[in-house]
């Protein structure tokens, strides 16, 4: 592969990374971004955005980049770019502004900002390709970018109609934003009935199912975060909890979801605030091992286990050891690592 060549690769590495993030970030707005036009533009570039990520990946092929190299470059950039981009950022996202209206401008301009840090990118990638004289990557390259700036044209005419909400919202007191029409709501109902199929799967079913139970990145967290907002003490994983002190609580929250931990932070945000039992939240929150994992029994984890490869392995145990500590579960683990 020539330097050109290479240069080339290591550009659309560094694009597909941020599709990929974008596809992350998209799915978090759209799932607390209420029906109306905004919302549909952001689902219409969610579409666009995953073909962009498919037609990189193609070209990365059609250059003879090989699979290793692809996946290194890739890789490599996903983990710069991906965090730039704010990789399944949506419980900070619920979190600001002091309504639904500000929360929905705010990732309103931060889409912008992406969208501009894209056009960017590819045009880079246009003007490069036609240095070097890959005609096909210049082509590609240019009709992405003429997608994305469609895209910030779109949301520079939401965002004054996204404040006007903000201003008769906040100031005259006619909030609109209502939190039952939007995908994070929609997430959340059919949440529980996938969870509960999961559970009942066996072996590979069983994580099928747990992968059906959120199709969003971070819908656990989200769901936990909305509940949260407007929870009772009645409706917390921790009984009594407005009685316990904060290193009651603390001892109390290895055991719970990813679902649970979120609604718990809300709650407390809202509340106490206290920064012990914050702290601590924080530690224990993270990805589960596949999507719906916190909603299987130790035997149904133990059967997902049996086909599950050495890396999933290992996260599982870690997860196990970080939260619930199920005995059979690590047990399981062991196991399937020493036969690995």
């Amino acid at each position: 592969m020539t330097l050109s060549e290479q240069k080339i690769v290591q550009y659309l590495g560094e694009a597909h990374a941020q599709e990929r993030a974008l596809t992350r970030v998209l799915q978090s707005q759209i799932a607390m971004t209420p029906r109306g036009s905004y919302r549909t533009a952001l689902s219409t570039h969610l579409r666009e955005t995953r073909e962009h990520a498919e037609r990189i990946q193609r070209r990365l092929r059609d250059l003879d980049a090989g699979p290793g190299l692809i996946g290194g470059v890739v890789g490599a950039a996903e983990s710069i770019v991906g965090q730039a981009l704010a990789f399944g950022k949506t419980p900070i996202d619920l979190l600001r502004g002091t309504g639904g209206e500000e929360k929905v401008l705010k990732n309103a301009k931060d889409a912008a900002a992406t969208e501009s840090l894209e056009i960017a990118t590819y045009l880079a990638i246009e003007h490069l390709a036609e240095e070097v004289g890959d005609a096909e990557t210049a082509r590609m390259a240019a009709a992405i970018r003429r997608e994305e700036e469609r895209m910030l044209q779109r949301i520079m005419r939401e965002i004054p109609k996204l404040t006007g909400a903000v201003v008769g919202a906040e100031i005259e007191g006619d909030p609109t934003y209502d939190i039952t029409t939007t995908g994070a709501a929609d997430a959340v109902r059919g949440a529980g009935e996938a969870a509960a199929e999961a559970a009942r799967s066996t072996g590979a079913a069983a994580k099928r199912g747990a992968r059906q139970a959120r199709k969003v990145p971070g819908v656990a967290q989200v769901e936990g975060q909305i509940k949260g907002a407007v929870a009772s003490e009645s409706d917390l994983a921790i009984s009594n909890y407005d009685s316990l002190a904060a290193d009651e609580i603390t001892a109390r929250l290895t055991d719970l979801s990813q679902i649970d931990l979120a609604k718990i932070d809300s709650y407390e945000r809202k509340h106490e605030n206290r920064t012990t039992v914050l702290s601590r939240i924080t530690s224990l929150r993270g990805n589960e091992p596949w999507p719906g994992y916190d909603e299987l029994n130790a035997a149904d984890v133990q059967r997902a286990l049996g086909e599950a490869d050495e890396g999933r392995i290992k996260e599982v145990r870690s997860y196990e050891r970080a939260h619930k500590n199920r005995a059979g579960v690590l047990k399981a683990t062991e196991r399937e690592l020493a036969s690995a």
